[in-house]
């Protein structure tokens, strides 16, 4: 054998070997197979504390484009709104995807809110701070504008149960599952209300995660806010 065909012969066993080790590495188990079965419906009450749901109110519309791309990410979403007695109202939109991958990321908000024709007018992260267990949880804050209509807007993901809103911290967890053969689940959660009042709306909306959270079951929590914040 000529040094030509040891070369070619040693590449294609590298080329072998390295497709071996890429499928040998690619999760296959999804973490949501093996973990009771979420229920948005049912995890998230319809009342706590002093907010309720108002019936027959969704927080957007969407396009059949966009919905079609929701419905490919996501097995579950949910959208609700809610009036406390003050009458101030909270717009909440939960979406949950038992395989997050790379060709199935979360659909965030900078992407679904232009798709419905709004601008985006600032865009920040920030931390809420869970008064539970006085910790914070990272998460982005905007300000979208449709028209007259301005929507300040509080969201974050969680990646199996993990928070992660920047995208290099949603690779790091999943590639944290990937390197043990498991694939991830996800959760976005959304919250907005309407009104030109930022610093107002966005004090109100944590008052509202609060809330929210002191009125789930303790096993559902992790899905919203990770393993730190439950």
């Amino acid at each position: 054998m000529n040094m030509l065909s040891i070369k070619s012969s040693l590449i294609g066993l590298a080329m072998i070997a390295a497709a071996a080790l890429a499928m040998a590495l690619t999760p296959t188990k999804l973490t949501a197979s093996t973990a009771p079965r979420i229920d948005l419906e049912t995890m998230i009450p319809k009342q706590f504390g002093d907010w309720h749901q108002l019936k027959e109110l969704d927080v957007i519309s969407v396009s059949p484009e966009v919905q079609a791309t929701i419905n490919k990410i996501y097995q579950q979403t949910l959208s609700r709104t809610y009036i406390n007695s003050n009458g101030q109202q909270i717009m909440l939109a939960l979406a949950y995807g038992d395989n997050q991958t790379d060709s199935l990321q979360v659909h965030k908000p900078e992407q679904c809110y232009p798709a419905q024709g709004f601008q985006i007018l600032h865009s920040a992260m920030g931390s809420l701070h869970l008064v539970r267990n006085q910790k914070n949880i990272p998460v982005k804050r905007l300000v979208a504008q449709q028209g007259a209509r301005i929507e300040p807007i509080t969201y974050w993901i969680t990646v199996g149960n993990q928070v992660a809103v920047n995208g290099w911290k949603w690779k790091l967890a999943q590639l944290t599952y990937g390197l043990t053969g498991k694939v991830p689940d996800g959760m976005l959660v959304r919250v907005s209300s309407i009104s030109a009042d930022e610093k107002s709306s966005f004090s109100i909306q944590q008052d509202f995660i609060n809330a929210m959270l002191d009125g789930m079951q303790q096993t559902d929590r992790v899905h919203l806010v990770g393993v730190l914040g439950s």
